[in-house]
This record gives C-alpha cells, structure tokens and sequence, in this order.
C-alpha cells in the first residue's frame, strides 16, 4: 500500500470515529474499571458502557477483557494509549485559554499607526507610564497608510491604527471603535491682526487655510464636510500630513488652522500662535481605534488596547 493510500485511509478512519470517545478509552484504559471510568469523565456507567462497546465495534478488538484480576486492557489498547494521551494533551493545551500577557516581563515590540495629534499629545504618556510597568516593551510610530488599513493589520506588520477620524471609510471587517472626542479651535500667528478672539462662519472662510489630513489624499476633512452642509467652502493654500509643519505655516503666514484644541494648547507653547475660537457649530472630532478581529483577544494586543482607552 502507497503512502497516499494509508494517508486516504486512516483520514477515512477519522471522519468515521466519534473523537468524542477518546476521553473515555482513555479513562477506561488507565482506570481498567467501568465506575471509576465514569466518575473520571463525569458520565453515568451504562453511559460509558455504551461508548465501549462502540469502540470495540469500531476498532474490531475488546480493548477491556475480564480476567481473574479484574479488567485488563488488550495489547491493541496499551499500544493505542500513549498516542492517544499525546493527542488529548495536544488539543487540551490548543483549547485552553491563552497565557496571561505580562508587561513587566515582556519584550514585545508594538506598532502602532496613527497621526500627529496621537504621537504628540498622548503617545509621551503611553510611553512614560510603559516605562514605568513594562520596561522591555518598545514602540514602532508609523504613518497612517491605505496599505495599513488593507493589509498592514491583518498582516500584523501593525497592531492598533489609533487617532483616524471616523468619517474616513475603512475596509469591512476591520473592528472600528470610538477612541476620543475633540473640540476644534483654530490657531493663527500672534502677529495676525486681521484675526480676532473668535470667526463666525463668514469669517472664517475668507481666511486662508492650512489643512491637515490623516491620510494622504484623504478629503474632505471634518470641517469641510461641515462647511459642505451649508454650501460653502474655504481657501486652502497647503494640505500637510505633519500637525507641526502646519502650525509653522500658521506661524509664518496670515493663514489659519482648524485642529484639535490639545494640540491647538500645544502649540501655543512652542511657536508664536494663538487659538481663536472658531465658527459656533463646527463638529468637533470623533477619533478612533482600529483593529483586526483575528487578533483582538491577543492578551498582549488587549493590554496595549486598555492603556491607550485610558489616556
């Protein structure tokens, strides 16, 4: 007989046995004993008499034989048992919960893509309290890619996508969830003038604007499809990947800027730009976590999920 033909039959042998009665040869064999058999796999007696005789049907050989000394098992069952506990061992350790993940001790490297406002505003104190709990765990930054939401998380080249705005469509069987909620303001160059404490909605559209976008290519943005509900437009003079390089414009020029007021307070700190409340209305933005569903019970990936939930 082939080697493809002893495969072909022992996988028709499988489809054919009940693999449920595995648990209980292997109970007979090592307790030689029908009651205690049963107490051992939480079954009634006439239960695992019943799954016996099955075996012996299905295996062609008594496997248990009543001697002088009691239930004996057949040369068959003692050579069938060792691969037998092997095999439940194998699916118990396969079924059984993951091990717990635990930061002190781990060395895992995270990948993360996100935006500027996640890298600037949060991602130091992730990065400190890691420190502090997990000292062997590492960080990847990434830019937010088409390729990160197609491939990159189910590939797991990244783990979380975190801070994307949720108006942008994302694959179907990504796992999306709201992260953080953020007001808009807008910021200008102390040396603007012709800005005020705050714009109305006439205002503000005859400013000149930077405009930030998450993804390269990804328009309109939450403030353009505000404006585009009540049929109006602004003047973009530059669309920036980089929060930073945005505000040095904003910095530089008589141009505005709409952002997340964190990072709007930020900046304050760092250039000659201050905030200006903008037009009453403007959605503030919704910001989201992204992940894969083949991965979201990972114990490691749910650990780093719970500490960004919590910033």
């Amino acid at each position: 007989m082939s080697l493809n033909e002893r495969e072909e039959r022992a996988g028709q042998v499988l489809r054919k046995f009940d693999l449920n009665l595995l648990l209980i040869f292997e109970a007979l064999i090592t307790e030689c004993h029908v009651t205690r058999a049963a107490q051992k796999v939480f079954l009634s007696q006439p239960a695992v008499s019943h799954a016996l005789n099955r075996m012996r049907d299905e295996l062609g050989d008594p496997l248990l034989v009543r001697t002088a000394k009691g239930m004996q098992p057949t040369p068959r069952a003692l050579a069938m048992l060792p691969a037998v506990q092997q095999a439940l061992k194998i699916l118990e350790v396969t079924l059984a919960q993951p091990q717990a993940f635990d930061p002190s001790c781990s060395q895992r490297r995270f990948v993360i893509a996100t935006t500027d406002y996640f890298e600037m505003v949060h991602f130091p104190l992730l990065l400190s309290k890691a420190r502090q709990i997990a000292p062997g765990i590492s960080f990847d930054i990434q830019l937010i890619t088409d390729e990160t939401l197609q491939s990159g998380l189910e590939n797991r080249a990244v783990d979380l996508v975190v801070g994307l705005a949720s108006f942008h469509e994302i694959p179907k069987g990504l796992q999306q969830q709201l992260w953080q909620r953020e007001p808009l303001v807008c910021l200008v160059g102390e040396h603007n003038t012709e800005v005020g404490d705050a714009l109305d909605v006439k205002a503000f559209i005859k400013q000149p604007h930077v405009v930030f976008t998450d993804i390269a290519g990804a328009r309109p943005g939450t403030v353009d499809l505000w404006l585009a509900r009540q049929q109006l437009s602004r003047e973009t003079i530059s669309c920036n990947l980089n929060y930073t390089a945005a505000a040095r414009i904003v910095a530089h020029t008589d141009a505005i800027i709409t952002l997340p007021k964190q990072m709007a307070e930020l900046f304050m700190e760092m250039l000659p730009v201050r905030m200006v409340s903008p037009p009453e209305g403007l959605d503030a933005v919704d910001m989201t976590l992204i992940q894969h569903p083949l991965y979201a019970q990972d114990p490691a990936i749910v650990w780093l999920r719970e500490q960004i939930e919590r910033l």
